[in-house]
């Protein structure tokens, strides 16, 4: 199955851009921080970082909810960094997503399956796989930490 989509960025002043998705959905406003722009909306690199976070997160679900479990609120921090490649130009040079459960381990039956498989699920984050590292850490309610890699 191929799929595709579209959008649309427009300028809006200085290093705004508002992104249409569709006609359905409201327009997002991005923006560099200062001193190039404002600030007063995500950075491309914090969309990336988000996009991966997003993607995890609903395929943490997904792969729980294939076991008829319940993963309570399931909460995604993201951090990304930033640093300079060999013509010194600025890159993404790595993201980390940690993923917690909202419920605990022992709450969850088959979570070492729902652990071991899914990331595969996560098309964002394996595509960006390829060019940059990313890595997940899963913990439960308890902090405990369930998966680290």
């Amino acid at each position: 199955m191929n799929d595709t989509f579209s959008l649309t960025l427009t300028r809006q002043q200085g290093f705004q851009f508002l992104v249409s998705f569709s006609p359905e959905l409201p327009g997002l406003l991005v923006d560099e921080p200062p001193p190039l722009g404002k600030g007063e909306g995500p950075t491309p690199n914090q969309l990336l970082a988000a996009a991966a976070a997003n993607c995890l997160s609903a395929s943490l679900l997904f792969a729980v909810s294939k076991f008829k479990q319940d993963a309570g609120e399931i909460r995604a921090e993201a951090r990304c960094e930033i640093g300079r490649n060999e013509q010194n130009r600025l890159r993404v040079s790595g993201i980390t997503v940690h993923l917690t459960l909202g419920r605990p381990a022992a709450d969850i039956q088959h979570l070492d399956r729902i652990l071991g498989q899914f990331e595969e699920f996560c098309t964002v984050t394996q595509s960006i796989r390829h060019g940059i590292p990313v890595a997940v850490t899963v913990s439960d309610t308890a902090g405990s930490v369930l998966k680290q890699g």
